[in-house]
C-alpha cells in the first residue's frame, strides 16, 4: 500500500494497468518526469515485486508483475477504474498518446 502513496509510483502502476507493458521512455513522456526520477521509483516498485522488467536492446520495459499475489492484483485492478478519468491520470494518457514516433508495438524508436 505504501508503494502507491507516491504520485509517481501510483501513476506508473495505473499506466501499466491500462497498457500492459511500457518502456521507460513512454512512462517519462506520459508522467512528464525525468528518467532518473522515474527509474528510482521503478526500482522501488521492482524491489517490492509489484513490477517486472525486461530488456530489449537498449530499452527496458515494465509491466505489473505476473506473479503478484491475487489481493495486490485486485487492489490495482479496483484502483485503476476509479482514477483513470481524473487528473493527473487523464493527462498522463493524453501525454502518452501525443508521444512522437510511438510505435504500435511496445517499443521506442
Amino acid at each position: 500500500m505504501n508503494a502507491q502513496s507516491h504520485d509517481t509510483r501510483l501513476r506508473t502502476l495505473m499506466l501499466l494497468a491500462q497498457h500492459g507493458e511500457l518502456c521507460v521512455c513512454e512512462l517519462t513522456q506520459a508522467i512528464v518526469v525525468s528518467q532518473p526520477h522515474l527509474s528510482r521509483h521503478l526500482g522501488q516498485l521492482r524491489e517490492l515485486g509489484l513490477v517486472a522488467d525486461r530488456r530489449a536492446g537498449l530499452w527496458v520495459y515494465y509491466r505489473i508483475h505476473p506473479r503478484l499475489p491475487a489481493w495486490a492484483q485486485a487492489v490495482i485492478r479496483e484502483t485503476h477504474p476509479g482514477l483513470r478519468h481524473s487528473k493527473p491520470f487523464l493527462s498522463d494518457l493524453t501525454q502518452l498518446s501525443a508521444m512522437p514516433n510511438r510505435p504500435e508495438a511496445p517499443r521506442c524508436v
